[in-house]
């Protein structure tokens, strides 16, 4: 737990935030949109576009009660919230992101419907039957008790109630680069096969509607993204001026550059996978 506290941990977050949206030409004392800060809050493969995928595929309305695992700077749960209009529960294990977290939702106008939770994902303060969609990207690699996990995602959903996910699995041979952003070292970087994964949530309570791997679309992705479609409507439509420097995830993540090539060399040799699921909780 300390290493993994220790490889996401950003201290004075909420002043580097700051410091960027300033830097690329946003001012925090006008209300921000989600989709402008979508390259600074979306720490997962794929980005941006990757969680417009997944709201997509797990067809979430605005009535719906989300819960968001793993939330990190809640990226995810401020694009839900402000359309469909969801109401999201956030819960992150590192202290610095939900600072992080709390901070973007004031400035985007959002902390009513949105409620950050520092805590962990095996022991959950929610009562069971909470939810109708359970929401994680890129959080399962760092967790060993794949069992536990989805047993309490299974816990805290509805029957019937979905549970959107994206992760890196285990590939067909040893990762070897390291760091990775999700992990600094071996120790940190605990995968399981697409099977496997499949096969533990099948004992937990679920039912697949739809598991793929999509890692050949993360190494191909297309030539113009959403994230750019989304910035340069924004751009036109915001009050705000246009931005000067783009955010990052640079911005409190270390390294950035050295991860984010050891990920994709490993994904090149098929050291890892990348998958997307919607299950069902029965």
């Amino acid at each position: 737990m300390a290493s993994i506290d220790a490889h996401y941990s950003a201290q004075d977050i909420e002043a580097r935030i700051l410091d960027a949206l300033r830097e690329a030409g946003l001012n925090p004392d006008q209300r921000l949109l989600p989709e402008e800060l979508a390259a600074l809050d979306h720490f997962h493969t794929g980005g941006y576009p990757a969680s417009l995928i997944l709201q997509d595929l797990a067809n979430i309305q605005g009535s719906d009660r989300v819960l968001d695992i793993g939330a990190g700077l809640a990226g995810p749960a401020r694009m839900l919230a402000a359309s469909p209009g969801c109401r999201v529960d956030c819960i992150e294990l590192t202290a610095d992101y939900c600072a992080g977290a709390e901070l973007l939702n004031k400035l985007t106008g959002l902390e009513n419907l949105i409620d950050v939770h520092e805590g962990s994902a095996l022991d959950m303060p929610y009562s069971d039957n909470s939810f109708e969609v359970a929401w994680m990207q890129n959080v399962g690699m760092n967790i060993e008790d794949k069992q536990g996990l989805y047993t309490e995602v299974c816990r805290v959903l509805k029957p019937g109630g979905r549970f959107a996910f994206q992760e890196m699995t285990a590939g067909e041979t040893d990762t070897s680069y390291f760091p990775l952003p999700w992990a600094t070292d071996p120790a940190d970087n605990l995968l399981v096969s697409a099977d496997e994964m499949h096969s533990l949530l099948d004992e937990c309570g679920f039912v697949a509607e739809y598991y793929e791997d999509v890692s050949d679309t993360q190494l191909n992705p297309p030539t113009s993204t959403a994230t750019e479609s989304t910035a340069q409507s924004s751009s036109q439509n915001s009050p705000q001026k246009k931005a000067q420097a783009p955010l990052s995830l640079s911005t409190y993540v270390d390294d950035l550059a050295l991860k984010a090539e050891n990920a994709t060399r490993s994904l090149q040799e098929g050291q890892v996978r990348f998958v997307r699921g919607v299950f069902r909780a029965k």
